[in-house]
């Protein structure tokens, strides 16, 4: 487990992680997991090949995306997340679904576990929201046994959700110094030399995930009602009627840029899996 001596800095990043933890709990993130996105959980769980008996961690689990699937497998999971309102939806969720997982609140850069404790330790568009991407790979790695599976799906920076990042970039608070853009995990490159060597067998996978919308505005309104980084974005603009104006237009025309004639389009995204080396 890691342990960190109180400074300055650590404080300063204490209280950047409260923030993160109340942005995640803003809006509706499990609709943005049933509505959007449950095909990621389910797609990293195959990627990750868990089965019966394994003990699997889920880094940035959120409401269980991919907690429940791997549970439904019939692994012992433990599902991590900063936000506890996350972890409270979750575990609704997962009994609703009648399995059982473990939620435990816990900072993706700091996890709450020893070293080597899990066969699987995976994350779905979680894990690189934190901002300090060496700190929070080097934790990847470091609960994972020897030749377990280190599994990771992440938004890319050229795919759909990147796009929109860089569209809300001029409308939100600026990151603070040494933060790193979240889609820099759906990078090959950059993941790579996150693990470096001590992997194996890495192989990383550019897939397109189908999303449906009528209408670019219901993008949008969706994401605007639902989702923490969005409404945070929009929060931060209240009161300048301008600026939130030009951003309703920038995320509208965005998702008129990928919507086809039937209402369908495709948000990239990287599949890594690798093994941790012995």
């Amino acid at each position: 487990m890691t342990t960190h001596t109180q400074t300055p800095e650590t404080t300063a990043d204490a209280a950047l992680k409260t923030r993160h933890a109340a942005m995640w709990a803003l809006g509706d993130y499990a609709a943005v997991a049933r509505e959007i996105i449950p095909e990621l959980g389910r797609v990293l769980v195959d990627g990750c090949r868990v089965t019966a008996g394994q003990d699997v961690l889920d880094v940035a689990a959120g409401t269980g995306n991919a907690s429940i699937p791997a549970a439904r497998a019939g692994a012992r999971v433990v599902a991590c997340d900063l936000s506890p309102a996350l972890l409270d939806v979750g575990r609704r969720l997962a009994a609703d679904a009648g399995v059982t997982v473990d939620w435990q609140q816990g900072d993706a850069e700091a996890l709450p576990f020893a070293d080597a404790s899990f066969d699987v330790v995976m994350s779905s568009v979680g894990v690189m929201f934190a901002p300090h991407h060496e700190a929070a790979a080097d934790e990847l790695v470091r609960v994972a046994r020897p030749g377990a599976t280190v599994g990771l799906a992440s938004w890319t920076p050229g795919g759909f959700i990147g796009q929109m990042f860089a569209a809300m970039k001029p409308y939100a608070a600026p990151p603070p110094p040494g933060a790193q853009p979240p889609p820099l995990w759906g990078d090959e490159a950059h993941v790579r030399d996150l693990l470096r060597d001590r992997v194996e067998g890495f192989t990383a996978e550019k897939r397109s995930l189908p999303v449906h919308f009528d209408r670019p505005e219901d993008f949008r309104d969706f994401f605007k009602r639902t989702y923490g980084p969005t409404i945070a974005t929009y929060r931060g603009i209240a009161d300048d009627p301008d600026k939130v104006a030009a951003l309703d237009t920038a995320l509208a025309d965005l998702a008129r840029g990928h919507l086809d004639a039937d209402g369908r389009m495709g948000w990239e995204y990287l599949l890594v899996t690798a093994r941790r080396t012995a």
